[in-house]
């Protein structure tokens, strides 16, 4: 496969549906509302309305159902945007620290959308109004017919720095985990991280008992339990007082991943300035799909989705608008034996 469709992701989904292709999973960050102009007709994001915009994604995740495997996952992460009547910056929060260099097309004074005074007004948004956009698509695509299964924060340690006074520096995003049915396809082992054990320090001391595979005995004292934790039950005679025999049980080396995502935002030398950071896109991949299994991303940009599907054993399909990110989707993706078509 490792395909791009070009022009609108709408009518290359409805083309594929019509070939008969079938997707695992689904990763992917549209365009922001509002916030930049990649100077390409229709491009989603620049709609006269935010509703408008949240319109258009639906039938974009709309087609997206339509080839999506029946266990399938949908993996949408968005970023927000304040409503501004008056003169600010409108700086993407992919947009990180050391990518200064590059030339990014914000959009010029008055004409970007979350300055229309008039518009947001009549849209029901305030002056300085976070307008709440990862959210208000998320209810929309659940109210489609779409499971939504979790948010997830993805955490920048490296935000880009605001002028503000009146609020903190905004340092994260939403990635919401979506499904077409109940049941679906999630390796949770993939995706697992070594377990943390509180205020037990033998995870760091490299506890031979630990190393070795035996079981431990829980302190008495310590009744929590839960993944990556000691759990007991002490032995009681017949006047129901313990007998010092704690049970044996074996501590976790793993436990499950949390929903909080801590990436760092890279730069990237080409000129496409807002990139899925690597780190991010992985656990998606890995959780969402098996090795073989077909990755899509109906707005490919630079290609990173395809990158690290491939290096994963995927295969990728992308969708794309603008055509100056050819270019840049070889290099990503370019590797011995795995042509892009």
């Amino acid at each position: 496969m490792n395909k791009v469709y070009w022009g609108d992701c709408r009518d290359s989904l409805r083309q594929m549906k019509l070939e008969g292709i079938e997707v695992q999973t689904c990763i992917t960050s549209p365009p922001y509302y509002g916030l930049r102009d990649y100077g390409c007709d229709g491009q989603i994001g620049l709609e006269e309305t935010p509703f408008q915009f949240i319109d258009n994604l639906v039938e974009v995740f709309a087609c997206v159902w339509d080839v999506l495997a029946d266990d399938g996952t949908l993996w949408v992460n968005l970023g927000d945007s304040y409503s501004s009547h008056k003169d600010c910056k409108s700086t993407s929060q992919t947009f990180a620290l050391g990518t200064a260099k590059e030339q990014a097309p914000v959009m010029d004074k008055g004409k970007s959308r979350i300055r229309d005074s008039r518009m947001l007004k009549s849209q029901g948004f305030k002056n300085k109004d976070l307008m709440g956009m990862p959210w208000r698509l998320a209810f929309a695509l659940q109210n489609f017919g779409w499971y939504l299964r979790q948010d997830i924060i993805w955490h920048k340690p490296n935000p880009m720095p605001e002028s503000v006074k009146d609020r903190c520096t905004k340092s994260h995003e939403y990635i919401f985990l979506l499904s077409k049915n109940p049941q679906y396809y999630f390796d949770y082992k993939a995706i697992q991280e070594p377990a943390i054990y509180g205020d037990d320090d033998r995870a760091s001391r490299g506890d031979s008992r630990r190393d070795s595979g035996m079981n431990h005995i829980a302190p008495k004292k310590d009744k929590r339990a839960g993944e990556g934790r000691i759990s007991y039950e002490g032995e009681k005679n017949e006047n129901n007082t313990s007998n010092g025999q704690e049970s044996f049980v074996h501590i976790n080396e793993f436990r499950n991943k949390r929903d909080v995502w801590t990436v760092t935002t890279k730069p990237y030398s080409g000129s496409h300035f807002a990139v899925f950071p690597t780190d991010l896109i992985e656990p998606c991949i890995l959780a969402g799909s098996r090795v073989g299994d077909i990755v899509l991303d109906p707005f490919f940009g630079s290609g990173t989705t395809g990158q690290v599907a491939q290096q994963l054993g995927r295969k990728w399909i992308g969708c794309e608008l603008n055509k100056e990110y050819e270019s840049l989707q070889n290099k990503r993706v370019a590797q011995q034996g795995l042509e892009l078509i």
